[in-house]
């Protein structure tokens, strides 16, 4: 369930809709790709998410662009999707922290897989989802990754206080890919 929700989180990344700007650098080293909005991720739950556990169909589509990379200039976006079934899931699992894995396909038809830990919250109006993590296979193994996922949390906030249903979630996204 914690991959699951990990997933369901990192897809409602995409789901908040929030526009911060880019993630906060990592530290010191070259910045090996950075993709900034219209950037994006959707997350749809089948059946919707409500506060009570249920089985859920969750599917994330994740799309990068524009992105920039000085250490391999043909990357220019990104993408990557995800359905998995997720027993037991609410939308009260939308809120905290966890681990997940995704691979991000870029446009040369490249791949790097990254592991990394996440932590949602709202701020304000803003559902925020930030992964922070490592590439550990794949086109800039080893380097640091910092995603961030900022949307709307109103479906959320309702739905956590029983007075509503989270259907999907749409965030911008903002992503930086830095070597030591």
């Amino acid at each position: 369930m914690r991959a699951a929700t990990a997933t369901l989180v990192t897809v409602t990344s995409a789901l908040t809709l929030v526009v911060s700007g880019p993630a906060a650098p990592a530290s010191a080293g070259v910045l090996d790709v950075t993709c900034i909005p219209p950037s994006s991720q959707s997350a749809t739950y089948t059946p919707p998410l409500t506060a009570t556990s249920q089985n859920v169909t969750v599917s994330v589509t994740t799309q990068y662009g524009p992105c920039a990379s000085l250490s391999n200039p043909a990357i220019t976006s990104g993408s990557r999707t995800r359905t998995l079934s997720s027993p037991g899931l609410s939308c009260l699992d939308l809120l905290g922290s966890g681990s997940t894995t995704f691979t991000i396909t870029w446009n040369t038809g490249q791949t790097s897989t990254v592991a990394s830990n996440f932590t949602a919250t709202t701020v304000g109006a803003a559902l925020v989802v930030t992964d922070t993590g490592t590439v550990t296979s794949g086109l800039f193994t080893g380097s640091t990754v910092v995603q961030t996922l900022t949307g709307p949390a109103a479906d959320v906030l309702l739905c956590t206080a029983g007075l509503g249903t989270v259907s999907g979630i749409y965030a911008a996204a903002t992503l930086e890919i830095t070597s030591p």
